[in-house]
C-alpha cells in the first residue's frame, strides 16, 4: 500500500496522500482577528499544502468549513468566493462549531485529487 505522509508529527500529518487523493488535516486561521483575515490565511496554508503534494485548488473535490460563529459566515463566504476555482467548486459543506482555540474562528478541511 502506498501511502505518502507530509509534514508529518506524532500526532498528525498536514496531509495524507494515498490513491491519487490527497486527505488535508483542519488549516486554521492563525493571522488577524476576524474570520475573513483568518480564512484568507487559512487559504493559503492550503494552497502551500496542496502544492507540497502536487495538486493545486482547482483539483479540490471536498471541503468542510468549520466556524466558531455562524455569524462569520457571509465574511467567510466573500474570502472563499474570491478563491475556489469558479469553474471546479468541490463540494462543500459549512457548520457551527467550538474549535481548539478560542482565539480561531474558521478551520477549513479538503480533500484534492492528485493528478
Amino acid at each position: 500500500m502506498d501511502i505518502t505522509r507530509i509534514e508529518d508529527r506524532p500526532r498528525m500529518s498536514n496531509a495524507v496522500v494515498h490513491k491519487g487523493v490527497a486527505y488535508l488535516s483542519g488549516v486554521v486561521g492563525r493571522k488577524g482577528e476576524s474570520a475573513g483575515e483568518q480564512m484568507q490565511d487559512a487559504l493559503a496554508e492550503i494552497d502551500r499544502i496542496l502544492a507540497l503534494v502536487g495538486t493545486c485548488r482547482s483539483n479540490l473535490l471536498n471541503a468542510t468549513i468549520w466556524l466558531a460563529d455562524i455569524a462569520d459566515y457571509d465574511a467567510m463566504n466573500a474570502v472563499w468566493d474570491e478563491w475556489v476555482d469558479k469553474d471546479n467548486p468541490p463540494a462543500r459543506a459549512t457548520g457551527q462549531v467550538p474549535l481548539a482555540r478560542d482565539k480561531y474562528r474558521v478551520e477549513v478541511i479538503v480533500t484534492a485529487a492528485v493528478p
